[in-house]
């Protein structure tokens, strides 16, 4: 005997014969089922995240989402302070469901009271204007 402690000493559990065996034939959990959902839904809270912060940066905003083709939808975002700014969504629901959790009015349209509300300045004047008044090119 080599000392103390290096005896085999009985097992405090009854194990059945084969018992490992049946551990072994246990089911295992894919970890990879569902993570395209989980994926979705990530970018979904983080786009009504950034929606959300748009809003309370401008005292309140209301939004109008409009279909962009395979590449997706463009939310477009005006707060109360006349401010504007907008978002890409891979498709129109994910941006429609962005938009209503981050719990703003949407609109139909962009015209009205709603394109009224849209406040611009001499920067987006040029943009738009391009060349033909002196702006930046989009080149």
């Amino acid at each position: 005997m080599r000392g103390q402690g290096h005896a085999p000493r009985p097992s405090p559990f009854d194990l059945p014969v084969g018992s490992i065996l049946v551990m072994a034939d246990t089911q295992q959990v894919d970890t990879k089922a569902g993570w395209a959902e989980r994926w979705a839904e990530y970018r979904l809270t983080r786009m009504a995240g950034r929606i959300d912060a748009f809003s309370k940066a401008h005292g309140g905003a209301e939004a109008q989402v409009a279909y962009l083709g395979e590449r997706g939808a463009r939310i477009v975002l005006v707060g109360e302070d006349g401010a504007w700014g907008d978002l890409v969504a891979r498709s129109p629901e994910a941006a429609r469901k962005a938009v209503e959790k981050s719990g703003i009015t949407v609109h139909d349209d962009f015209d009205g009271e709603f394109a009224a509300k849209v406040e611009t300045g001499p920067y987006e004047w040029s943009r738009m204007a391009g060349i033909q008044v002196g702006g930046p090119s989009n080149t």
